[in-house]
């Protein structure tokens, strides 16, 4: 029987179930899910939020192959004041460096400058320096290379400091606390 679960990872976690030290927090410490799950995608252990997790392995094309065009939503936090034209260069797409060594011209997206969301306090909080401001901006994708969020906007001069996938598709962390985990129909 198919078993699909949202979870809002917690930050400092990582998207797997193997630990790799005994320091490491790993999906399994949230919840005791059945042997055959796994994570469809991933968030990196500094990033927070939706995750999916299901024993159907015919989902993971449907939710991370770009040509099906399915959302990913992002709230990202930025140290510095974020100005239009910034984002801009993001929306027309600006190449990465992936993880092969290669560069990857990401694909257009949506971006745009947001008052501070309604998110749980992250544990532990993140830094704050009293001379820098910070900003916040919702980022919509519909791809997923290793660290892109944070490579897009570093290339455009603000380091994230916040990173919190709210979506995928119409799945949402809407009414979750971090660490929830809830069965889910797809």
């Amino acid at each position: 029987m198919s078993k699909t679960y949202k979870i809002y990872k917690p930050y400092g976690y990582l998207s797997q179930f193997t630990k790799e030290h005994d320091s490491h927090k790993v999906l399994g410490d949230l919840f005791d899910f059945p042997s055959d799950a796994y994570p469809i995608g991933r968030l990196d252990k500094d990033s927070e939020g939706l995750l999916l997790l299901s024993n159907d392995k015919s989902l993971t094309d449907k939710i991370l192959n770009p040509t099906r065009k399915l959302d990913k939503t992002y709230y990202v936090q930025v140290e510095g004041l974020l100005k239009s034209h910034f984002l801009e260069k993001l929306r027309n797409g600006v190449k990465i460096k992936i993880k092969t060594g290669q560069y990857h011209q990401t694909l257009p997206c949506k971006v745009e400058i947001i008052p501070e969301p309604e998110l749980p306090p992250r544990t532990p909080p993140i830094r704050e320096r009293k001379s820098i401001p910070t900003s916040w901006a919702k980022i919509i994708l519909r791809e997923g290379k290793n660290r892109q969020v944070r490579k897009m906007f570093a290339i455009v001069g603000f380091p994230v400091l916040r990173l919190v996938r709210y979506s995928i598709g119409d799945k949402t962390i809407e009414g979750m606390d971090v660490g929830d985990v809830i069965q889910i129909e797809i």
